[in-house]
This record gives structure tokens, C-alpha cells and sequence, in this order.
């Protein structure tokens, strides 16, 4: 198995929170660990983010990092808000640079091989494919492994129960990133149960990969 940069070893799904009420923050990031499920993204989609991070890195009880990181700032804001671990929708030297001087572990996004290329150059190893399904899905990173095979690839975007196993079947494919088992209705309704059990439900899947 091709390694994820350590803060994110040994997870293998990655759920993103896009959260509206940084006050249930700790309770969804409680009802995922108690699914299986010990890390979280927070994007950078609501005005709520910086806070639901605060929130859950003081609780303690789960690994939290950041999504949806463009610039620079987005990325000081979020270290300073307590994030551990930084993803991107593409490669952006600076905030990757940045990254590494805030003692962050970064995963860019790419979508095509000269992304991957940009990522080598700037000695990491482990990328965010986005958005995979409409990429091409396994295909696209059995064809990517092909001249990169010491990459790691993390599927992000149409990701679901349907196709999480097939994803982590693949030797480059190490974690996947989801919203289905904490999606933005089931934070609003601060449904725990269900959050849980589709937690519990997505380790399942994760573990027949």
C-alpha cells in the first residue's frame, strides 16, 4: 500500500463536512468516530468552518483538517484554527510551500498527468483526484499508476457505498473522500444515528477494498 502523508496514515476514508453550525461540529465529528471513522475535513464553503475546526481540534477526539484551500490565507486562517492536515482542489506551489512551513501535511488536487508532474516536482507523492467519477473514476487512476507508480491517489468527488470498494481495491488508492455518510442535510437535522450507521456502513465497504 502507497503511503498518505502521515498525518493521514492508516485512515482510510476521508469525510468532508460542508457545516453550516460550527456548535455541532464536535457532535458530528463524535458520530463518525463512533461509526469507525477518526479523521475530517472541514471546506472552506460556509462561514461556519473556522470555527467547526477550532471546535472539533479542541475536543481532541478527532484528526480535523481543511478542504477547499485556494490561497494562502485560507490556509494561515485554517492552521491558526487548529487544522492538521491541508487539501486543495489543484497544486498551487505557494500554499504547498506554505504548507510545509506551517508544519502541515498537504494533499494537492489534480486532475490530469501534468498535475501529478507538478506535485513530484514539489517532492510530495500523495494527490487529491478531483473530480474523480467525472475523470474517469478507477480507470483514469489505473491509467495515471501506469507512469506514476509510486503515487498515491485519493478519489474525491462521486465518491459513494457504490463505488468506495472498487476504489480501494486499487494499489494506488490508499483512502478515499466522501460526504455521503455526513452530508450537509444529515449536519442540519444533527442527525447523529445516521451519521453513525453510514459510518459504520462506509468502514464495512472501506474494509472489502
Amino acid at each position: 500500500m502507497i503511503a498518505l502523508p502521515p498525518a493521514l496514515s492508516g485512515h482510510r476514508i476521508v469525510p468532508v463536512l460542508v457545516i453550516d453550525d460550527a456548535g455541532f461540529a464536535v457532535d458530528a465529528a463524535a458520530a463518525l468516530a463512533a461509526g469507525g471513522i477518526g479523521c475530517v475535513e472541514i471546506t472552506l464553503r460556509t462561514p461556519a468552518a473556522l470555527a467547526a475546526i477550532t471546535a472539533i481540534a479542541d475536543a481532541g477526539t478527532s484528526l480535523v483538517g481543511v478542504g477547499t484551500v485556494v490561497t494562502p490565507d485560507d490556509l494561515n486562517r485554517a492552521a491558526d484554527a487548529g487544522a492538521l492536515f491541508v487539501i486543495t482542489p489543484g497544486v498551487d506551489r505557494e500554499v504547498i510551500d506554505l504548507a510545509r512551513e506551517r508544519g502541515l501535511d498537504i494533499l494537492p488536487g489534480v486532475a490530469t498527468a501534468t498535475d501529478v508532474l507538478a506535485v513530484l516536482r514539489s517532492g510530495l507523492r500523495a494527490v487529491k483526484l478531483f473530480p474523480a467519477d467525472i475523470l474517469g473514476g478507477v480507470d483514469l487512476i489505473a491509467a495515471l499508476a501506469g507512469p506514476f507508480p509510486d503515487v498515491a491517489f485519493v478519489p474525491s468527488g462521486g465518491v459513494s457505498p457504490a463505488n468506495v470498494a472498487s476504489y480501494l481495491a486499487h494499489p494506488n488508492v490508499p483512502a478515499v473522500s466522501g460526504s455521503w455518510m455526513a452530508g450537509r442535510q444529515l449536519l442540519a437535522s444533527r442527525d447523529v444515528a445516521t451519521i453513525e450507521r453510514l459510518s459504520r456502513e462506509a468502514v464495512a465497504l472501506a474494509g472489502a477494498g
